[in-house]
């Protein structure tokens, strides 16, 4: 890897040392603990690895909209794959590959994180500045927070592991579940300290900005933290939110389209996956497309439901209806959309272009639309109405909306469910939505509730979702390994 890739695709910008080196150096797995992390340029190197994961692991990269878009009332599953369409159906099993895979990927990052953590204090070369082992510690900080943020809403009760594992000792290896309130105290005093130790900014360049931790963007992540865990904390919310808002960083919304037609790095987004394209590319877009951009002819693995359709329509949102859905002809059959070839159906449409699995097309991880409305259900929830409908409205009149009906916005829960609303068509494909409706406890009557044909047969789909199915099952290969752990309910 040199370091022009290096920097571009992780804006470690500190990277003092020649493309040689960097051909020359071996992967930090094969160095020894006697001679790895001695330099600066070898502790970057680490934490280049641990930002590495959001591209290699599976879960960022696509598989997160399978598991809130697909899972939820948002798409279907289409394609192929067996184990796709269980997803759609709640119908997973503990074998089910994808959990494994998954789980271990996240961990991998976490371990990441950690080993730049152990090892930071210990490197004395002159070229690391104190301030920038402050920044490398608050990186390595957020990066571990954002993955136990992941699996804690994945699984619940996981193991906390906040050190590198180095023995093959079962006492050692073999960790049990940890408290899920416990998780959620380390998460949120990691990305904490990673925002008393980050800057608002790194400079001018928003590619490095966007690329890379801020304080903003623990700030960000605090915020979405204090509202998932299992008791609310509305007021860390809004401090938070009034943090990122005040960051020197100035977070702008934009106008709705521009998110998501190539303008990468923009004002609004607090931090995005950097995706090149080609060896550094996104293959998410190829599974989503529809022919005319994709280039071929099979059925793609996700597709917009009716529900969801139907939510945009009800709501006159042909902004972002428009930015988020495509409709085209297809060949082959699809059970919710007409039924027999030829049909127009609706295709997920945030990312648009394919480019044979290798697309520069990016993933936000933090913007500010998100965090408005995070701030307006905050708002809602401490009884400050008003405060929250005019947060509400900033997006609506983003999407050309008219402001909130006083039908939709006149008591607490009314506009909990206008807000509710508001953030599925907002965050369509961003893998959002069922962490949302598991945060405002809908989750098992918003899908028990959902009506679904499947054209076939003209029966309704039944969902049976029951409050065991709102975690994922542990994976079985991980439970043969650690005897310590214990299943999910299932």
């Amino acid at each position: 890897m040199n370091i022009y890739k290096i920097i571009t695709l992780f804006s470690v910008v500190s990277l003092l040392v020649s493309c040689e080196d960097y051909l020359d150096l071996k992967p930090i797995s094969e160095e020894t603990s006697g001679n790895a992390y001695e330099t600066a340029s070898q502790i970057e190197a680490a934490l280049v690895g641990a930002y590495e994961s959001f591209q290699s692991s599976e879960y960022y990269v696509w598989d997160n909209i399978l598991f809130s878009d697909v899972r939820s009332d948002n798409c279907y599953a289409g394609g192929d794959n067996p184990e796709i369409f269980q997803i759609d159906h709640l119908e997973i099993t503990p074998t089910h590959s994808r959990l494994f895979t998954h789980w271990s990927n996240i961990y991998n990052a976490i371990s990441k994180a950690n080993l730049v953590l152990e090892r930071i204090d210990g490197i004395n070369d002159p070229l690391l500045t104190e301030t920038r082992r402050g920044q490398i510690k608050g990186e390595a900080y957020f990066l571990r927070s954002y993955h136990y943020f992941t699996l804690v809403k994945l699984w619940g009760d996981v193991p906390l592991i906040l050190s590198t594992v180095n023995s093959a000792d079962p006492d050692v290896v073999n960790t049990p579940r940890t408290d899920i309130s416990e998780i959620y105290a380390q998460i949120t005093a990691d990305i904490e300290l990673a925002a008393s130790l980050l800057p608002d900014v790194y400079g001018d360049d928003p590619n490095i900005n966007k690329a890379r931790a801020t304080a903003g963007a623990c700030h960000a992540l605090a915020a979405k933290v204090f509202a998932q865990q299992p008791v609310p904390d509305y007021q860390a919310v809004l401090e938070h939110i009034n943090a990122v808002e005040s960051s020197a960083a100035n977070y702008t919304l934009i106008a709705y389209p521009q998110l998501f037609n190539g303008n990468y790095n923009n004002a609004e987004s607090i931090i995005e996956v950097q995706y090149l394209g080609g060896n550094e590319g996104n293959y998410g877009p190829q599974l989503l497309l529809p022919p005319s951009i994709s280039g071929d002819t099979w059925r793609k693995f996700v597709t917009p439901s009716v529900d969801l359709i139907n939510a945009f329509d009800a709501e006159g949102d042909t902004v972002r209806k428009n930015a988020s859905i495509l409709f085209e002809s297809v060949q082959w059959v699809d059970e919710f959309w007409g039924n027999s070839p030829g049909s127009s159906i609706p295709f997920s449409y945030k990312w648009k272009n394919a480019d044979g699995f290798a697309s520069s097309d990016r993933q936000y991880l933090l913007r500010l639309g998100d965090i408005v409305l995070l701030k307006a259900e905050a708002l809602n929830e401490l009884n400050q109405l008003g405060a929250a409908i005019t947060q509400v409205n900033r997006i609506r009149n983003r999407a050309q909306l008219p402001d909130l009906t006083a039908a939709q916005s006149n008591s607490q829960q009314t506009l909990r469910t206008a807000i509710l609303k508001e953030r599925r068509l907002e965050l369509f494909q961003e893998g959002q939505r069922w962490d949302d409706l598991a945060r405002y406890d809908v989750l098992v009557s918003t899908m028990n509730n959902l009506t679904e044909i499947d054209l076939r047969n003209g029966s309704p789909v039944n969902y049976n979702m029951t409050e065991a199915k709102i975690l994922l099952p542990i994976p079985q290969q991980e439970l043969d390994r650690n005897p310590a752990l214990v299943q999910n309910p299932l």
